[in-house]
């Protein structure tokens, strides 16, 4: 019997990066972007806003970046059938609100970043550009 399991996670320091790409990709678009990096447990691990952002996407960010760290897909991409048992049966915990994104560096989901403060297409343009700048996979997550 084995007694313990091992897990991908994203590392402090590329949490940090990618909150740090996300936000210079949005100012270049001129969206007050809010950036949360969630590993797959769905423990928030890197987190920046902008001066200015609203602090409603400061929620907003999180729930995309736990979203797509627990579920492994694109939240705009979750299926239709899904979009309000999702949020209700999780207590508003998920969201099926684009900009949020799996982080995937080759086969291992490492976990969720998630981008608001724009309109959602704003939102996963600023994720999708984040993660190619990273180094992530982009495969399967652009629509």
């Amino acid at each position: 019997m084995s007694t313990h399991r091992q897990i991908d996670a994203i590392t402090y320091e590329a949490a940090v990066r990618a909150v740090s790409i996300a936000m210079e990709v949005g100012a270049g678009s001129g969206v007050k972007t809010v950036v949360s990096v969630a590993d797959p447990s769905m423990t928030l691990i890197a987190y920046g806003m902008a001066d200015g952002a609203t602090p409603h996407s400061a929620e907003t960010s999180t729930r995309k970046a736990v979203t797509s760290a627990s579920t492994r897909r694109r939240t705009g991409l979750i299926p239709e059938s899904l979009t309000t048992a999702l949020p209700l049966g999780t207590g508003g915990a998920l969201t099926t609100i684009d900009g949020g994104v799996p982080i995937f560096f080759g086969d291992a989901c490492v976990g969720g970043l998630g981008v608001a403060g724009g309109s959602p297409a704003q939102d996963i343009e600023i994720a999708l550009e984040t993660l190619k700048r990273l180094g992530a996979r982009v495969e399967g997550l652009e629509s």
